[in-house]
């Protein structure tokens, strides 16, 4: 058996000041078995996402590593963006990868998040796979009210949200007024971040489009969308957060845009991948195409994509496999 690799896909809270977003992104890359698949710093957002493989045995210094650099540039009491967040290091999921079972993975993800305590005395949640109770298994409702909503609930020992609020681990049940807390988490994979867009600059079709996607009448309950202008690009943008993409396929995605778009009158003009994906899902892509991925040629691979689904800046770099590749590591 070959060595036990983990996907990290940690958020920290800055974006803009990309001097720190370096110096936070460089502490985990001189991490024995780091490899950086992608570094998605937004500024309005201020908020940066960074996704990497390591193996079980140095997870825990990536963590504190990125923890140190973090702490020491992000303070809470002053940063603001667009993205909720509760904490400087806002999130630390992980996920199996290579080698590793999902209850290895959930058992990593409590040490992580206790050492990450025991070092810097900042709260911490556990959600997801490791989630204390129902309500904690959603980042959405640990990151309601946002750090500065979620801090006056907890300074607020009376509060009676307070016992379904206050975090898993911490000093004095209260949020770090500098670093808030951080949300560490294990789960079987992380999500995939899917744009369609549409001709028509008319945003709200793309917003109509977006709550159709995320109703209830599909089934597809794991998908977050929304419709929105993005600047620089043509049409609109239905933005999707795929959650299950085994579930919901990319193709299939993309043609329910289209066959809605075509019902108002435009139709998709292209679509994009933000970030990391796993290879399965781009491979099932191509292959509703004709075409078989023989697991070497990513430059057919990409262009498959591009001519047959209108991928948009696509690149084999964020295929998370193609970091394994011999010629990579």
């Amino acid at each position: 058996m070959g060595k036990k690799l983990l996907l990290a896909v940690p958020n920290f809270s800055e974006g803009q000041k990309l001097d720190v977003v370096n110096e936070v992104v460089n502490a985990v890359r001189q991490v024995e078995s780091v490899k950086i698949v992608g570094v998605e710093p937004e500024h309005n957002f201020n908020r940066t996402v960074l996704t990497y493989i390591v193996d079980t045995d140095h997870v825990e210094e990536s963590m504190l590593k990125m923890a140190e650099k973090v702490f020491k540039h992000v303070n809470m009491e002053v940063q603001k963006g667009d993205h909720p967040r509760i904490g400087a290091l806002d999130t630390f999921p992980i996920f199996p990868l290579e080698n590793v079972t999902i209850e290895e993975t959930i058992a990593l993800a409590e040490k992580l998040g206790q050492s990450l305590f025991d070092h810097y005395k900042v709260p911490v949640y556990f959600s997801g796979l490791n989630a204390r109770t129902e309500y904690k298994k959603s980042n959405t409702n640990i990151r309601r009210g946002q750090y500065e909503g979620l801090k006056a609930i907890l300074e607020d020992k009376n509060h009676p949200d307070y016992e379904t609020r206050k975090p898993d681990l911490s000093v004095n049940g209260e949020l770090d007024a500098k670093m808030g807390a951080c949300t560490v988490t294990a789960d079987y994979e992380g999500l995939v971040a899917y744009n369609v867009f549409v001709e028509s600059e008319d945003v709200s079709i793309a917003k109509e489009i977006a709550k159709l996607v995320k109703s209830e009448e599909h089934g597809w309950l794991s998908i977050k969308s929304v419709g929105f202008k993005d600047e620089g690009k043509p049409g609109t943008a239905v933005s999707m957060n795929v959650f299950n993409c085994t579930e919901t396929p990319l193709v299939m995605l993309r043609d329910y845009v289209a066959k809605k778009a075509e019902e108002r009158d435009t139709k998709v003009i292209g679509t994009e991948i933000v970030g990391p994906v796993k290879q399965v899902y781009v491979e099932e892509a191509a292959r509703a195409f004709g075409y078989e991925f023989d697991g070497k040629d990513y430059v057919k691979l990409v262009k498959v994509l591009e001519e047959n689904m209108g991928l948009i800046g696509f690149d084999a770099e964020q295929i998370i496999e193609y970091h394994l590749q011999p010629a990579t590591l």
